[in-house]
């Protein structure tokens, strides 16, 4: 699951300009946490909010407005005085994204970069934050307006997520680490990573990896071994990360996910 098929997914309903928006800024969240820039990411929440907040504003209240302002937007959307109709799917979802939505926006705006002594910067648990928050606004907009299978929606969250990486180039159906600083065990880890859920048979690593065959076997074997089990082997031969491996990438390899 790409982010072009995933978008086919929920426009229609959701405005394709807006879903389009909000699915790069999701992104872009994603892409920023994940190489470690907490503060940038940290921002952007604030971007991300205004686009779902008019994603549920036209939604709920049947008028696409993509310039109406944050508050105007959850304003509407939480009137319960009966005044203002509302034709959002869920009307208990709908609050509860409003609730989230504010956080993540309040947040950002008043939040600054708070440090609580000389070794501890908050701005990583901010981003944190932000971030868990954006995927559970982003998993509940799919869930209510996903025109597909439901049983792969879960996959195409996790899909979308693992973000094209900055260190890997994909030309003619071959993926290549650009870094000359990684040892065998590193390139098939960031490769991984790069392709998500649709793994890599043995070949297609092979070729990606300017390195002997040997050297790729072994470092592959001692990946999947009992003892570490950061790569799994599907039944079809291809290999993934494994929970355990991810933990890897995102804990060590996050520097080396960028060019230098």
């Amino acid at each position: 699951m790409d982010a072009p098929s995933l978008l086919k997914q929920i426009s229609p309903p959701l405005d394709s300009i807006l879903a389009a928006s909000l699915l790069s800024e999701f992104l872009d969240l994603e892409r920023r946490f994940v190489l470690g820039d907490w503060e940038p990411a940290t921002l952007n929440g604030g971007q991300f909010a205004e686009i779902a907040a008019r994603i549920i504003y036209h939604m709920d209240a049947g008028n696409l407005n993509r310039r109406k302002s944050f508050d105007e937007c959850l304003k509407y959307i939480e009137e319960d005085k009966g005044a203002l109709s509302h034709a959002f799917p869920n009307r208990r979802a709908s609050l509860h994204l409003c609730k989230a939505l504010r956080t993540v926006y309040k947040l950002r705006s008043q939040r600054g970069a708070v440090h609580i002594d000389p070794d501890y910067s908050a701005n990583e648990l901010d981003s944190m934050f932000i971030v868990a928050s954006a995927r559970w606004i982003m998993s509940e907009i799919l869930r209510i307006f996903w025109q597909g299978s439901t049983s792969v929606v879960a996959n195409a969250i996790r899909e979308i997520v693992r973000f094209q990486v900055p260190a890997v180039l994909s030309i003619d159906g071959r993926h290549l680490v650009l870094r000359t600083d990684c040892t065998v065990e590193e390139e098939i880890l960031i490769l991984l990573h790069n392709v998500g859920e649709r793994g890599l048979s043995r070949s297609d690593l092979g070729k990606a990896i300017p390195k002997s065959p040997a050297a790729t076997t072994l470092a592959l074997q001692k990946l999947c071994s009992p003892e570490h089990r950061q790569v799994i082997q599907r039944a079809d031969r291809s290999y993934l990360l494994s929970p355990n491996g991810q933990k890897r990438v995102q804990e060590e390899l996050s520097n080396k996910l960028a060019l230098k």
